[in-house]
This record gives C-alpha cells, structure tokens and sequence, in this order.
C-alpha cells in the first residue's frame, strides 16, 4: 500500500511540473531553433523596413520629376527612378517572402513541441487514472487494516483528493495545450496562404520591372534620343487619343438613342451595376487616374489595366448590347469593344488582339468578346500600351467612373 502512496506522489508531482520543464526535457533543441528563426525574422523585418523607406525615398523623387515641365529627359529620369522603385519592390517582397518562410518553419516547431508535451500529459494522466480506479475500487476495511494508526488511513484519503482535484487541472492543461495547438495550425495555413499570394504578386512585380525596361528602350528607340522627336511623338499620340475618345463618345450616344427608340433595354433582368471581372488576373497595373500611368503628361488613365496574357479570352462584364467592335490589322490601330447596358453604364475593352462579336449583337454576362492584346507591335496593340493587358473602362451616362467601385469584390 505505500508503495502505492509513493507512486500516485510521484505522478502528482509529475502533474504539478511547469511546461517548460517538459520542453527542456523532450525539446530544448526546438527551443534554441526557435529563438535563432526568431533572430532571423526580426533581421529581416529590420532590412523590409530600410527598403520601404528607400522606396518612399525614390517615390518622392518621381513626384518630384513630375512638376518640371514634360521632356525626354524628364521622362527618363521618371523611368530611371522608377526601375528602380521597382527593383527595390522586388527585392521587399523576396525579404518577405523569407521572413514568412522563416515563420512558418517557427510555427512548425512550435507545434511539434506542443504535440509532445500533450503526449506527455496524457500518458501521465493515464497512470493516475488507472492508480485512482485501483484505490476506488478497494474496500474501505482493507484500506483502514493497512495502516497502524487512524491518522495515517485519514492523510491517505485526503492526499487522494488532492490528486483528484489535480487530476482536474491537468485535464485542464491538456485542453489549453489542445487549443494552443489549433491555433498555431490555423496560423501555419494563413502564413501559407500569404506566401503563396506574395509569390504571385513577386512575379508581377517582376514583370513590371520587364515592362517598364522595354518601355524606356522603345522610347528611346521612337524618338532617337531626341527632343524635337519626343514632342513630335507626343503630338502623335494626343491626336489618336483624343480621336478614340470622340469616337466611343459619338457612337455611344447614337446606339443609345436607337435601342432607346425600339425598347430593346426592356427585357434585361440583368444588374449592370454589378460588373463581373471581364479576365481571370485580378492583377492591376494601372489604376482609375493613376499618378504613375506612362503616359499621364499625354491623357489622365480613364480605366483601369489588368495584366492579361496575350491571347487570355476576355468576357463581358454584363449584359448588354455590342455599340462598337473596332477591328485592326496593324500595330498602332487600336482594337476594342464598347457595349452599352441598360441603366446609362457602358464598358470598354482595349488592345484586343481579336473580336469574335459584331456591332449590334447582344451578349450575356461572361460571353467571351475577344482575346486580349496589348503586346508592342502586335495587331489591335494601339501606341499607348507597354506590354499584354486589359484596358477596361466604365462609363456612366457617358462619364468614365471607377470600374473597381462596381466590380465584383469576392472570386
């Protein structure tokens, strides 16, 4: 019987032992990797902080450059900061992409850690249940004949709820640790998670920086390097812009007015105040009235630009019926599609390397319209464009507005 005594003691100490303990015991080296991820992460965090704030530094420095007065070298040395800027961008995002590698890895050993001091509880848990169902199920007159004196039998009963009630936090513990456990899985998933969409972004980003590169070497081939070449180009460009605008204008109002006139609006259900993305890629590269926009010292970005492969099929936002399908068979001509919708909304889709819809056609929300374009020199690409994406406009009665404050959040 005291032998007994002595071993419920000794896993009743066993209980009451930090979990630290059992971390040194069974893990110390997790521990010691743990605090070295901890020293990387923190060296990292400190070497993305320095890069944003060069970032910041070289943004201030093309804001700079855009009050002087439009000229080559201007623009150049707008590009030159802004490879720059990029390549800064890239390099921020490859030391976040290692911080989050470094803190997943943490994670996992946290978990493996964790697991182990649950194991260990357990099987300390197991023993003094097994210990108490042995002691329950003796009777009371063999327990009391085991001992000499009243008060040895009456220390034993009151050390064994002792052991009871410690029973209880160690279920306790183990509950916690399980919870702990859980929540460092579901942060190990999230953490995962931002990796896997910090590496797309790094792609883009990547293919910014490829893009902004062909664009300063087109540029430099265009004008020669010479400024009565660049004012030449830029006179260019403002003719053809301002003749596509007057245009799409011109025959919006005109398709309008006629399917006005024959109530052909009346039988859409659809809500063209929720647009669906007309592409696959979420990824902008160009915003509503961007301040960066390439060509800014020409025309304000009256759309918004999503990278799109060459070839990526295109599909209307809504419903609606076809006002202009433009087609091209050489590089500066422009390529697009406008369709009208009801409700006075109307969307544009530029750099189309094909059609495969005619003027006047209704469409459906998703048809696909066209394959995109964009890529300099191909047909349907247009002058303003500086590699493969989307031109997306929305029109409201006329009026370009913001496509990101009626397309579809969630995807």
């Amino acid at each position: 019987m005291r032998k007994i005594i002595i071993l419920v003691t000794i896993i009743a100490v066993g209980l009451l032992v930090p979990t630290f303990f059992v971390f040194t015991q069974d893990t110390g080296g997790n521990k010691e990797e743990i605090n070295q991820l901890n020293d990387a992460i923190a060296t990292k965090k400190e070497k993305i902080k320095q890069l944003e704030e060069s970032i910041t530094a070289y943004k201030e420095k093309i804001n700079q450059k855009r009050l002087e007065a439009t000229s080559l070298s201007n623009q150049m040395a707008i590009l030159d900061n802004r490879l720059v800027q990029i390549e800064l961008d890239v390099e921020m995002t490859e030391e976040k992409l290692d911080t989050l590698t470094l803190e997943i890895e943490g994670l996992r050993l946290s978990i493996e850690e964790k697991e182990i001091v649950i194991g260990r509880q357990k099987r300390m848990l197991s023993e003094l249940l097994r210990t108490l169902y042995y002691e329950n199920n003796k009777k009371y007159i063999e327990v009391v004949a085991a001992y000499e004196k009243f008060s040895d039998f009456y220390n034993r009963v009151h050390y064994v709820k002792n052991i009871e009630r410690d029973l209880g936090k160690s279920a306790k513990t183990i509950r916690l640790a399980k919870e702990e456990l859980e929540d460092k899985k579901e942060q190990t998933e999230k953490r995962k998670k931002a990796y896997e969409d910090l590496q797309k972004e790094l792609e883009n980003k990547k293919q910014d920086l490829e893009e902004q590169t062909d664009y300063k070497q087109n540029l430099l081939v265009q004008t020669h390097a010479s400024e009565l070449q660049y004012n030449t180009l830029l006179g260019n460009l403002r003719s053809q812009y301002q003749q596509i605008e007057n245009d799409i204008t011109s025959i919006e109002q005109e398709v309008r007015r006629k399917l006005a006139e024959q109530d052909r609006f009346s039988g859409i259900s659809d809500d063209e105040t929720v647009l669906s993305w007309p592409t696959q890629s979420r990824y902008i590269t160009a915003y509503f009235y961007d301040k960066d926009y390439p060509y800014r010292y020409i025309f304000e970005h009256n759309a918004i630009d999503i990278r799109a492969a060459h070839g990526t099929p295109i599909k209307a936002a809504a419903s609606g019926y076809v006002a202009r399908a433009k087609h091209c068979t050489n590089a500066s001509c422009y390529a697009y599609v406008m369709i009208v919708h009801s409700g006075g909304m109307s969307t544009v889709y530029g750099h189309l390397s094909a059609i495969n819809v005619v003027e006047d056609q209704f469409v459906t929300r998703g048809d696909i319209i066209g394959y995109s374009g964009a890529t300099p020199g191909t047909v349907g690409a247009g002058p303003f464009t500086t590699g493969p994406h989307l031109h997306f406009e929305v029109r409201k009665n006329g009026i370009p507005v913001n496509p990101l404050n009626y397309l579809i959040k969630d995807w």
